[in-house]
């Protein structure tokens, strides 16, 4: 490797550490029961331990940096849901990807809650959960059709189902509970079972 390459990869190194650590205490912060409106970018510096202005090396502003945050929670969710829509065992797939899926969601609940409360007052933001959710939605459908469901059908029926789950998901956590409740588990199960299974 030549001595430019070298250099590239080590800068190309520290800038995924720096973002990284920034996305790490931003996470810190909201875990601390910070509301991310109020949330500063001079907080978050200051957690990384680093000058206010280092911040906007890495993020355009806060609302990029949700974003970013959310994407790596999202493609966890993404990586679990796929248990179900990429198995062969059909139903006996469904439940243990969404345990999997509540999980992940209650070990990132203030990320998710706050990307969920932006989306209702920040049209950017908005605009980007819509399409996260909108990737489950997708694949959802595609796995309705291959269960024998009509394409049309499939398509409302997973959009009814994903949303539902993101709902539940937020009611719950807005209300202080846990993600871990067992009742909660077993009502998506079933209610995601017989939409699904009859």
């Amino acid at each position: 490797m030549g001595v430019l390459s070298r250099r590239e990869a080590g800068a190309s190194e520290r800038r995924r550490d720096a973002v990284q650590a920034f996305l790490v205490a931003t996470e810190e912060l909201l875990d601390d029961d910070g509301s991310f409106a109020e949330l500063s970018v001079e907080q978050i510096s200051s957690r990384v331990g680093r000058p206010r202005t280092a911040f906007y090396l890495y993020f355009r502003d806060k609302r990029e940096l949700l974003m970013r945050l959310t994407e790596d929670v999202a493609q966890t969710l993404y990586e679990e849901a796929n248990r179900w829509w990429s198995g062969t065992r059909g139903r006996e797939d469904l439940e243990p990807a969404l345990a999997d899926i509540l999980h992940t969601w209650g070990k990132h609940a203030r990320v998710l809650r706050a990307i969920v409360e932006a989306s209702t007052y920040d049209s950017e933001i908005g605009e980007f959960w819509r399409g996260v959710v909108g990737r489950f939605v997708e694949a959802t459908e595609r796995r309705l059709v291959e269960e024998g469901e009509e394409p049309g059908a499939a398509s409302a029926k997973a959009f009814v189902l994903c949303w539902m789950v993101v709902e539940a998901c937020y009611q719950q956590l807005a209300r202080g509970e846990s993600l871990d409740d067992p009742a909660l588990h077993a009502a998506l199960a079933d209610i995601l079972e017989r939409s699904v299974y009859r």
